[in-house]
């Protein structure tokens, strides 16, 4: 999740409200001022905060309120409300469409991360079904095609460059025109970047954008700019059409909240946004989902959503009935770790549930709950078939410390680490017990989510 101190400040406010043993205007009031002020640090305009404040006091007028009512629910509804419209921009009016060519242009100033999110968004459509392809119509930057082509290698997408010629027009003609006939349904074309706005990087992406004819322009905003983002996107947008936008850099600093509303406020449509160094980190936006998670409220829309990108028919069909057996085994739960790890970063899908907030897992901890769930992984891949499916009783002690060692030995791991799988294993057993009764699947993999929840908090 990202903007961990806006979000962890607002939340604080509205808990000091709830332990209020009375809440009146006063409290109210603190709540607000607090508020107040983890906007200023994320760098919101003074405008944009004043009108927000405004519009939560006018929908929770405690005046004419009566008594009984839950005011902390209402508090609370009220600022998530708020943020949402705050944060609320157009959709795009363009979306792809799988087997049909498809031009996206991505334009920015140097440095806001620009040849990084094309590989993160090819990378993102190639796992959802479709055929990307990159070009490099970067000739501005030194290293910009050898950083393409490396990324594009990495992420195993298809890319099309030149070393010798310095038009980026010809190269972007000719690499459309030869993806097109290779069959590729989604033409990501890297554009030059500038330190500043300046006029022949505005007139290159003219010449660019009407040379290919790009279905959508993609606008790089580098989030730690704060609300100077609103000048920037007015500009761009009124340059060279650009039909959406994608926030970068929203892990490493705390003006990314300024930079989100500033965005919003020039109604252009926020499309994907950056959360980290790493290909996973890049998540689609939308604004109610983000708003949930940042006050710690959950979004189990959107993890159910990614169960649906990422689970296939098939494996929901085993799943239910798998459910429907009642008992757990060693191979159930090998394939619900390598469900939860396709998902991506441990910490963004746990941070869908309510309750789950980012302090609790910094990227360190997400890399070792990762590593985790691999070593656990590479246990089971040590266990026999008649293990993994159960049918071997372990009750024996001395039978059970003769496999534990040798399946230590296969993993090639310590025998304690075996035993705090087998710990594991047992939490699984206990939540998979409780819903075999479940007929959905996605409910299934979700408390079996909910079980890793609360084993990650506790690392």
């Amino acid at each position: 999740m990202v903007l961990a101190d806006l979000g962890g400040s607002i939340r604080n406010a509205l808990r000091n409200l709830n332990n209020s043993s009375v809440i009146d205007k006063a409290v109210v009031s603190e709540c607000l001022n607090e508020i107040t002020r983890a906007l200023i640090r994320a760098d919101v305009k003074p405008a944009l905060i004043k009108h927000y404040i405004d519009n939560i006091k006018n929908n929770i007028n405690l005046d004419h309120l009566f008594e009984g009512l839950n005011k902390y629910k209402i508090l609370q509804q009220a600022v998530f409300n708020e943020l949402c419209n705050m944060l609320n921009s157009e959709k795009p009016s363009f979306t792809l469409k799988k087997r049909k060519p498809s031009v996206v242009m991505f334009v920015g100033l140097q440095g806001s991360g620009k040849t990084t999110t094309c590989t993160k968004y090819a990378r993102y459509h190639k796992r959802r079904g479709w055929k990307p392809a990159l070009i490099c119509a970067d000739t501005f930057r030194a290293g910009a095609y050898d950083q393409l082509k490396q990324n594009a290698t990495k992420a195993n997408i298809p890319f099309y460059g030149s070393y010798t010629e310095l038009d980026p027009v010809n190269i972007a003609v000719e690499g459309v025109e030869r993806l097109k006939k290779e069959g590729y349904d989604l033409i990501i074309i890297d554009t030059s970047g500038r330190h500043k706005q300046e006029a022949s990087l505005l007139e290159e992406m003219r010449q660019l954008e009407e040379a290919t004819k790009p279905d959508v322009v993609i606008f790089v905003m580098d989030s730690s700019i704060g609300q100077s983002a609103f000048d920037q996107a007015k500009a761009f947008k009124q340059s060279v059409g650009v039909g959406a936008v994608v926030n970068t850099k929203l892990d490493g600093h705390a003006k990314g909240g300024g930079a989100l509303s500033a965005v919003a406020a020039t109604n252009s449509p926020v499309l994907f946004i950056g959360t980290g160094e790493h290909m996973d980190d890049f998540e689609e936006f939308d604004t109610k989902s983000f708003v949930s998670r940042l006050l710690g409220t959950g979004d189990l829309s959107g993890i159910i959503k990614k169960m649906n990108e990422t689970v296939s028919k098939d494996e929901k069909l085993k799943l239910a009935q798998d459910i429907s057996k009642g008992s757990l085994t060693f191979r159930i739960m090998y394939e619900q770790l390598q469900n939860i790890l396709n998902m991506g970063p441990i910490s963004q899908v746990l941070s869908m549930f309510p309750g789950f907030t980012c302090e609790l897992m910094p990227k360190a901890q997400d890399k070792d709950a990762q590593a985790k769930i691999k070593r656990y992984m590479t246990i089971l891949d040590s266990m026999t078939d008649n293990e993994l499916d159960c049918k071997d009783s372990m009750s024996d002690l001395k039978t059970r410390n003769k496999r534990i060692m040798r399946i230590a030995r296969g993993a090639g791991l310590e025998v304690r680490e075996v035993n705090k799988m087998l710990d594991e294993y047992k939490r699984f057993a206990k939540i998979w017990s409780k819903i075999k009764n479940i007929k959905n699947p996605q409910k299934g993999s979700l408390a079996c989510l909910r079980s890793l929840k609360c084993n990650f908090v506790a690392m």
